[in-house]
């Protein structure tokens, strides 16, 4: 059958159409930047092939000062597990001005997409894009920006939004001992993290926007759609503790008028009490909404949100507090 015929299966507005035929049209996201040197920042990016029999990609940052060694941030985009990617423009560009003020090597992952590629694909890309940048410690491997130039003893990880559930979920499994990670993460920050459940949360029952939330999930991890699954949901009843948590230090992010804020709050308060023994802090744009920093890169407190997550990446020298 002809693609352009083929019936419509479902809507998923206004993020994408699926038709009958398997073909998936993507109605945002789709614009995307080649790499290269960025005359504002200053800032170099390249693409690299990580796991070229499933291509999974990453886009890498060098920063303008690389004169000695860097930390390292993995960095998983947005998008409900089903759109954008790491050449997207939106993040291309945040990726340029994060790296440039926080003065570090960023490896932006390019994971496979749902619905083609239900979860826990993207789970599985982003786990083995970890161990591919872990596996330059020591100065091994055949990358030379992390070889020549990354402090693997400052390795982070961030996301936004579903990206941001990612992070947290490589943590947890950098965590367990028989995951066999060896690295050390030295932090986690998570950007309006998109954790979810069955049971409402605070303000939710009455946001406008629930019902198009509670579609992602199902939407995109088709054998296992349970709104309370551990890695969507990591305070849930089932959830393993957050005590094994794999780093020190988190930063949440959230935004006021975002429909996820209180669960990023109760991550937060979850992780104070779980017996968790690092340090958690927790940043609320105000008068804003998802996803306001990649949409609105010029505002002001997009501009503070990347100067806090520049500060969170040189704790050593910056204690966040400070601001």
């Amino acid at each position: 059958m002809d693609s352009h015929k083929a019936e419509l299966a479902y809507e998923f507005l206004p993020y994408l159409r699926a038709y009958t035929d398997g073909r998936i049209e993507r109605l945002l996201g789709t614009e995307i930047v080649p790499p290269g040197f960025d005359p504002k920042t200053k800032v170099t990016s390249k693409d690299i092939l990580i796991l070229p029999d499933i291509n999974v990609s990453a886009r890498l940052y060098l920063p303008k000062i690389a004169k000695k060694k860097l930390p390292v941030l993995v960095y998983y985009h947005g998008g409900a597990f089903c759109l954008y990617s790491s050449s997207a423009s939106i993040y291309h560009n945040f990726l340029n001005a994060l790296v440039s003020n926080a003065n570090v090597i960023a490896v932006s992952v390019n994971f496979r997409l749902a619905p083609e590629r239900p979860l826990p694909i993207a789970y599985e890309d982003s786990w083995a894009a970890l161990q591919w940048v872990a596996s330059h410690y020591e100065g091994q491997g055949s990358e030379t920006w992390l070889t020549e130039f990354v402090d693997f003893n400052r390795l982070f990880l961030a996301g936004d939004s579903s990206g941001a559930n990612i992070a947290h979920n490589m943590a947890m499994l950098a965590g367990n001992p028989k995951a066999g990670f060896n690295v050390r993460i030295a932090g986690l920050a998570l950007v309006q993290p998109y954790f979810w459940g069955f049971k409402a949360v605070g303000s939710e029952a009455s946001n406008p926007l629930k019902k198009t939330v509670d579609r992602i999930w199902p939407l995109v991890s088709l054998s296992a759609p349970n709104k309370d699954d551990p890695r969507i949901n990591p305070v849930g009843a089932d959830a393993p503790s957050l005590s094994g948590l794999g780093c020190k230090r988190v930063l949440v992010c959230v935004a006021e008028k975002d429909i996820f804020r209180d669960r990023g709050w109760l991550y937060c308060e979850t992780l104070r009490k779980c017996g968790w023994t690092g340090v958690v802090e927790y940043i609320e744009s105000k008068g804003e909404n998802h996803e306001f920093h990649l949409h609105y890169p010029g505002c002001q407190n997009a501009k503070d949100l990347i100067e806090y997550l520049a500060v969170f990446l040189n704790l050593e020298s910056h204690p966040l507090s400070c601001l």
